[in-house]
């Protein structure tokens, strides 16, 4: 197998969950293939250099093997190598996301009764 869909092998490489995500992903613009925007049906050979926005980041990668089943998570990494500068990215972007988190995120729901005293405690002293 020399080539394969770019949906088959972004699914197969474990970059979304399933087929159909894949193919959502690359009409929405979030795949490109060479620098270039791509359809689903395109297909992918080694070498190929992907952009690839997921909601966990993004990635650029470079194409090692091909491969239009789904394995486990080792399996899947062998299909490809992520840029040293995709990686670096990556880690300062979660970074900044620790660093200034919007302290609003920590609420779950609305205050208790509880909370509400405990605030009203805190305004008071």
């Amino acid at each position: 197998m020399e080539r394969v869909r770019i949906d088959k092998w972004l699914w197969a490489a474990r970059f979304f969950k399933t087929r159909s995500l894949a193919t959502d992903a690359i009409d929405g613009g979030k795949v490109a293939l060479n620098g270039e925007r791509v359809k689903p049906a395109k297909e992918v050979k080694t070498g190929d250099r992907l952009e690839v926005r997921t909601p966990s980041g993004r990635f650029a990668i470079v194409v090692k093997a091909i491969s239009d089943k789904r394995g486990n998570a080792g399996a899947a990494q062998l299909l490809f190598d992520e840029t040293a500068a995709s990686r670096d990215a990556r880690a300062r972007e979660t970074e900044h996301k620790k660093r200034f988190a919007d302290p609003a995120d920590a609420i779950a729901a609305r205050p208790t009764k509880r909370d509400r005293r405990d605030l009203d405690r805190f305004r008071d002293a």
